[in-house]
C-alpha cells in the first residue's frame, strides 16, 4: 500500500486540473496578450479563472494578481507594501513562526532599513492579540500573519487581529499568508479587515508554479516585476496560462460541497490523533479537533530522529514530511516546534502528517500498523 501523508508540501491534482492544462497547452496555448483568436482563446481562461477565485473570497476581480506561487506572493506583499508606505514609517510586525518566504523577505528588508518586531506564540501556536496591540505604533505601515502554521497547523485569530489594526492603526496594512488555510476555509478578506492574501495553487490540488495575491483596491503595493505591464502592471510577464487555468479549476473543486471536503480531512485528522495513541512514546503537538487546521498533524517520537523514521517509513511505502519542504535543504531545528515549547529532545523527532482529498482511513491505519513494527527497531537501534 501507498499512503502518502505529505500533501502540505504539495498535492496530487483534481481530475478537472490535470484535463484543463493539457488543454490549454496542446489546444489553446496561444499567448494571453496576442490580439489573434489564440490569444483571446487564452484570455478567456485567465478571466475564467480570476472570476472563480474573486467570486471565492467576495472581492473584485481586478484585486486578483497571479504569481508563480505563494513565495512570490509573500515577497509581493511584504517588499511592495513595504517599498509603497515608507514614507509613512519603516515598522513592520509578524510572529516568530513564519514560514520562510516571509521570515527570509522581512529579513531582507531589515537590511533595508526597517524594524520589524517579532510576536512570541503561546503552547498552541497562537500570538497574543493583547501583545500585538501593544506593539502597534504610529510608524507600523504592515503587519503579517500567517492563517494556518504549515508545521502544526494552528490558526491564528484573524478576525481579531484584523480587527485590533484597523482600531489602533488603521492606515497599517494587514498582509496573511493563506496558503495553508486557503481551500480549508471560507475566507472573506474584506470581512476580516485583510488588505492582502497569499495563495499557492498546488497546496490545494492546483499546479505548481502558479498563485496569486489578493491586493484591496485601496492597498499601495509596488510590482516587483516589471516589463510588459500584463495584469494592469502589477505583475509583468506572459502570463502562465496553463497554470491559471489549472488554480481555476482547483479553485472551483475545492469549494464545490466545501463543508463535506473540509468534514472528510477533520475525520482523517481526528483517526489519526486517536489511533496514534496506540503507538508509544509519541507527543502530538497539534491541537485536537477543530482547534486547528483540518489537515496537519505534528507528532514528537521519542527515542528517534525524525529524518530516520521519515526514510524507514519511505521504505514502507508511507510519505511524510519532518518540516517545510520549501526550507528542507537547509536543514534546522523549527523555530514552530520552539515556539510552541516542545522540549528540547523531541525537536529533532518530530513528523508532520498532512492530509488531501484523496487520502482514506485505511492508510491511517495502515502508517500506524507500520509505525508500531518500526519505531521498537529504530530505538534499539539508536540507544546502541
Amino acid at each position: 500500500m501507498e499512503a502518502y501523508f505529505d500533501n502540505s508540501a504539495t498535492t496530487r491534482v483534481f481530475d478537472s486540473v490535470k484535463d484543463i492544462v493539457v488543454k490549454t497547452m496542446t489546444e489553446d496555448y496561444g499567448n494571453a496578450a496576442a490580439k489573434h483568436t489564440k490569444g483571446v482563446e487564452a484570455e478567456r481562461y485567465i478571466r475564467e479563472a480570476r472570476s472563480i477565485i474573486a467570486k471565492s473570497l467576495k472581492v473584485e476581480e481586478k484585486e486578483i494578481v497571479f504569481t508563480s506561487g505563494g513565495s512570490e506572493s509573500n515577497n509581493m506583499a511584504l517588499i511592495g507594501a513595504a517599498m509603497a508606505n515608507q514614507r509613512g514609517g519603516k515598522h513592520i510586525i509578524t510572529t516568530n513562526v513564519e514560514h520562510s518566504s516571509v521570515y527570509n523577505t522581512l529579513g531582507f528588508l531589515q537590511d533595508q532599513g526597517f524594524d520589524i518586531t517579532y510576536l512570541p506564540v503561546d503552547s498552541n501556536g497562537h500570538i497574543s492579540i493583547s501583545q500585538l496591540r501593544e506593539s502597534l505604533r504610529p510608524e507600523t505601515i504592515l503587519v503579517s500573519v500567517m492563517y494556518v502554521n504549515n508545521e502544526v497547523g494552528s490558526v491564528e485569530p484573524i478576525e481579531d487581529i484584523g480587527k485590533v489594526i484597523k482600531e489602533e492603526q488603521p492606515q497599517a496594512l494587514f498582509h496573511v499568508d493563506a496558503i495553508q488555510a486557503y481551500g480549508k476555509y471560507q475566507i472573506y478578506p474584506k470581512r476580516l479587515g485583510i488588505d492582502l492574501l497569499s495563495v499557492s495553487g498546488h497546496k490545494l490540488h492546483g499546479p505548481k508554479g502558479v498563485g496569486f495575491l489578493y491586493i484591496n483596491e485601496k492597498a499601495k503595493v509596488k510590482p516587483l516585476i516589471y516589463g510588459g505591464g500584463q495584469q494592469r502592471g502589477m505583475r509583468s510577464g506572459t502570463e502562465n496560462v496553463p497554470g491559471v487555468a489549472g488554480l481555476g479549476a482547483a479553485v472551483k473543486e475545492i469549494y464545490k460541497n466545501h463543508q463535506e471536503k473540509v468534514d472528510h480531512l477533520y475525520e482523517l485528522k481526528d483517526h489519526l490523533m486517536t489511533r496514534i495513541k496506540e503507538v508509544e512514546g509519541c507527543q502530538v503537538n497539534s491541537q485536537p479537533g477543530r482547534e486547528s487546521a483540518p489537515q496537519i498533524v505534528s507528532v514528537s517520537f521519542e527515542g528517534v530522529r525524525s529524518e530516520v523514521l521519515l526514510h524507514a517509513l519511505e521504505d514502507r511505502g508511507i510519505y511524510v514530511s519532518s518540516g517545510s519542504a520549501c526550507s528542507s535543504n537547509h536543514p534546522g531545528i523549527s523555530g514552530t516546534l520552539k515556539g510552541i515549547g516542545v522540549p528540547q529532545e523531541l525537536l529533532d523527532a518530530t513528523l508532520r502528517f498532512s492530509f488531501g482529498m484523496f487520502n482514506n482511513k485505511e492508510e491511517i491505519d495502515y502508517a500506524i500498523e507500520v509505525l508500531k513494527e518500526l519505531l521498537p527497531v529504530l530505538r534499539r537501534y539508536r540507544r546502541a
